[in-house]
């Protein structure tokens, strides 16, 4: 996670709140010009770590880095960095490019120096116009422009950003997150965005830093955090949060799955090692599963494991019939080309390139084996038995 080349370190990084611990040992490095994203769920660190590069508030171990500056005990005007706050943090009584010049009058520059810099925020965020408006009377995405505006009329070396986004309806949170990112590749600023949304992670970031609990569970690039989750939690975060226990012997990439009361023997080669001989916990996401009848031929399992379920429901919302299968205690949403009525036994194949194995942990849910109130069906009884 270090590099001697970074443009911002953090080195063996804790921080809390009183006697509570929220981060710990967080190792990090961002390049110069980097779009790096903080993703996870509420309460494990994220807006902390923020806060804390920011300067608003202080580690109780560690040091932070910008260049060649020890910048761990500077004020957060003395950092360089400018941020944006998820309230965006607008004076209402101020209007627009007052709020936008606010932190250069407090710098001390000069009226037309200001008017000129504000002139020119307002040109790059598509506000020209709008500059005499209070924040009452500008839509939500305009608000956060102006927040935007604000933070980079100063011309920070980092720009912080603490969920921008949240407060915005689903259509314009679209548009503005593809503006925010193609704005800081054209300008070529140091970026760190927090955020809970995956999808605006992805799109977004060049890298995604996963925290849970205070820790680095995960860093990478979009995709390979998606296509190779670290861990199990990882991989449930990042959306496989279907999970099935298997009985798998493993050698190299080879993983031989014996037949068990929610699936099928299957052979299976990784393009990765595999985890450890005994109990595993396969995790897959809902997407490119394959249904089928119990009843009908064997297909080839050497690429996917076939697990055994039965339909609960069938609904259809446009293109493809989807299906809740349970299996044991859970159930997974299959899209098929035809509608399977409920009660129906079936296989749900899942092919290897979306499966995620990994061994099985005290945490992991138990759901095994078939269900006590599940009725006995002849086709399951011979391939399980």
């Amino acid at each position: 996670m270090m590099s001697d080349d970074a443009y911002l370190s953090l080195r063996g990084i804790d921080a809390g709140y009183g006697q509570t611990r929220v981060l710990e040992g967080i190792d990090l490095s961002i390049g110069k010009g980097e779009f790096v994203a903080l993703l996870g769920a509420s309460g494990c660190g994220k807006t902390t770590l923020l806060r804390t590069i920011a300067g608003f508030a202080l580690p109780s171990a560690g040091h932070i880095q910008v260049g060649q500056k020890d910048v761990t005990y500077l004020p957060p005007d003395k950092r360089g960095m400018a941020m944006v706050f998820q309230s965006y943090a607008l004076w209402p009584h101020m209007t627009a490019a007052r709020n936008i010049g606010y932190g250069l009058r407090l710098k001390g520059w000069r009226r037309e120096a200001i008017a000129a810099r504000v002139g020119e925020m307002e040109s790059l965020l598509g506000l020209q116009g709008l500059g005499g408006r209070k924040p009452s009377e500008l839509s939500g995405g305009q608000r956060q422009r102006v927040a935007l505006g604000r933070a980079l009329a100063v011309d920070p070396d980092i720009l912080l950003l603490d969920e921008p986004l949240s407060n915005l309806d689903a259509r314009i949170r679209l548009t503005v997150r593809h503006e925010i990112r193609a704005l800081q590749q054209r300008l070529g600023i140091t970026t760190i965005h927090v955020t809970h949304d995956r999808e605006e992670a992805m799109v977004m970031a060049d890298r995604i830093v996963i925290l849970d609990k205070g820790r680095i569970a995960q860093l990478g690039t979009p995709e390979a955090i998606y296509t190779r989750p670290a861990s199990a939690f990882v991989a449930a975060f990042m959306g496989a949060e279907n999970v099935v226990p298997l009985d798998a012997t493993c050698s190299g990439n080879r993983v031989d799955i014996a037949a068990g009361p929610l699936n099928r023997a299957a052979s299976l080669t990784l393009d990765h090692p595999a985890p450890p001989t005994g109990k595993l916990e396969a995790r897959f996401r809902s997407e490119r599963l394959q249904l089928r009848r119990l009843d009908i031929q064997p297909s080839d399992n050497d690429a996917a494991i076939e697990l055994i379920g039965r339909i609960e429901a069938v609904v259809y919302p446009g293109g493809e019939w989807r299906h809740t299968v349970r299996i044991g205690d859970g159930s997974v949403l299959v899209d098929g080309p035809e509608a399977l009525p409920p009660g129906t036994d079936v296989l749900v194949r899942v092919p290897t390139a979306g499966l995620f194995l990994f061994a099985t942990s005290a945490s992991t849910p138990t759901n095994g084996s078939p269900s006590a109130t599940d009725e006995r069906s002849p086709v399951r009884d011979r391939l399980t038995a």
